[in-house]
Parts: C-alpha cells; structure tokens; sequence
C-alpha cells in the first residue's frame, strides 16, 4: 500500500541539527499563537512567521514546495488543510489550524496546531472536543513508535483514540484517510507515508534514529473532501470543521524525542506512557 523500502535512520548528531530546525517551529507556533486574535489576517500571520523564522538563521520550508510561496498553511473551519494565507479576516470563534515548517543548516522540521480565534470562552464546545480528542490521538500515535516496532502501529493507535474520544463525547469524529504523515529530514516530505488510521498491512520496521512527521486530521462529520479553485485548500465536502495537528518525531533506542515540541515531548509522552529519550 505505502511500500515496503527499508527505513533508514538518523544519527543523533543528525538529530541534534533536526532539533533546530524542530525547535524553531515550536517557537514560532507558540509566537504565534500570542496574535492569533479576531480581526487578524491570515495573511498577517504568515508574515510574522516569515519574519520570526528567517531572522533566527532558519528558511520557511513550505516556501521550498514547488507553486507555494507561503511560510503557513492556515486551514479556518471547514477547511482541513493546505489553506492559503491571505486576506481573509479571523473571527472569534473561528477554528484555525495553522502548519507550519521550517529548515535549518540543510535539516527539517514541520508541525501543525489547532485553536479557536478568541480561546476558548468564544469556541463552540463541540469545536474544543474536536481539537481535544485530535491532539491526543497525535500523542497516542507518537507514543505508539518504537525501534523494531511496526511503522502502521501509529495509524491503529490514532484511530483507536479517535474512535474512543467519539464515545466519550458524543460527537461524530471522521479521520481523513487522503492526506498522511510522512517521513521527514533533509526534506521536509519524504519517504515513508505513514497512515493516521488503521490499514491491513503492518508496515516496516521502525529503525533507530527513524524520523517522521505524524499529523492525523480528524472532523466533525465525514471523511469526503475536495480541494477548491486555488488548487490547495483542502475542505470538508459536507462542511463540518475539521483540526489538524502535528509533530516531527525521533525514534530512539531509548524511547522518544518529539523535535518540534518546546519541552521535547517530555510532558506529553510521560503522560501517554512513553520513553522522553533526547540526544543528550
């Protein structure tokens, strides 16, 4: 289905420079996060990410992706991924997913958050259950990553948290099956895709050092999208909102480096059980 190459892996002097690339995004999500406001554009946005990510020695990988000019993907409800800055003006209670990418000294990095224009006293409860239950289905997959362990254990582990999530709150979640993870290094998109729901095969071995970005996209309602005139933006072809998050990750003997958190992963893995092993 997504092949069956031999995965390859990093050495950790190989991660140490894909932790500055990482690290730079997480910085420049959290900056970002602090003017995510009604009455901002998305084109204001990409600017600032631009501006914070050039002059902290890095350049916006997405810039790098042949017929894309943008530092950002700025997804706004309806839309799952792929959203094209521009001048459309933020709405308290709008649902924003924002991804973002950045390369240094020849490494990668690539996340994605999801938040509500206005935080959470303007957000629809079922929007904050959407964003919730998808975070946490990217910690369960990431958690589910170990050397020699099978690669596709992360899609069976982001549709069984979804799927759970969906009983705990009462909501209809839909994991969307056309766009996937992928592995990540001296490109930002490379071999292999990496499903974020459950398929048939087992997938290859992860070897040590393996990096990968895990991003499920989970909405409110069906798994059909369609992608608009500008032959990017991804929506929701029954017009549910949708939320998409996303990591780059180290598999390590050890346990797990996430490159693009802040704190490394530390909080997020104890919680889900797993090993915070960074480069020392």
């Amino acid at each position: 289905m997504f092949g069956r190459r031999k995965l390859q892996g990093r050495t950790d002097e190989q991660l140490v420079l894909m932790r500055e690339a990482g690290l730079l995004v997480g910085r420049t999500l959290v900056m970002l996060e602090e003017h995510i406001a009604p009455g901002v554009t998305t084109a204001q946005l990409d600017r600032l990410a631009e501006d914070f990510i050039r002059s902290h020695g890095g350049i916006p990988n997405f810039q790098l992706v042949p017929g894309y000019s943008h530092t950002l993907c700025t997804s706004v409800n309806d839309e799952v991924v792929h959203g094209i800055p521009g001048d459309r003006v933020l709405e308290a209670g709008d649902l924003v997913s924002i991804d973002c990418g950045a390369e240094v000294r020849g490494w990668n990095g690539d996340a994605a958050i999801s938040v509500v224009v206005g935080g959470s006293e303007a957000a629809r409860p079922e929007d904050l259950a959407l964003i919730a239950a998808t975070e946490a289905s990217l910690y369960a997959g990431i958690a589910a990553m170990r050397v020699g362990g099978r690669l596709y254990a992360v899609g069976d582990a982001v549709e069984a948290s979804v799927d759970a999530a969906a009983v705990r709150d009462g909501y209809t979640y839909g994991i969307i099956d056309e766009y996937v993870g992928h592995g990540i290094g001296t490109e930002m998109h490379m071999d292999p895709q990496i499903p974020n729901y459950a398929v048939s095969e087992t997938g290859p071995k992860i070897p040590a050092g393996f990096t990968g970005a895990i991003e499920p996209m989970v909405t409110l309602g069906g798994t059909t999208t369609k992608v608009l005139s500008d032959d990017w933006t991804v929506v929701t072809a029954d017009g549910t909102r949708a939320s998409h998050w996303e990591h780059s990750v180290a598999v390590r003997p050890e346990g797990l480096w996430i490159l693009t958190a802040i704190d490394g992963g530390e909080a997020a893995l104890e919680a889900s059980g797993a090993a915070y092993a960074p480069v020392s």
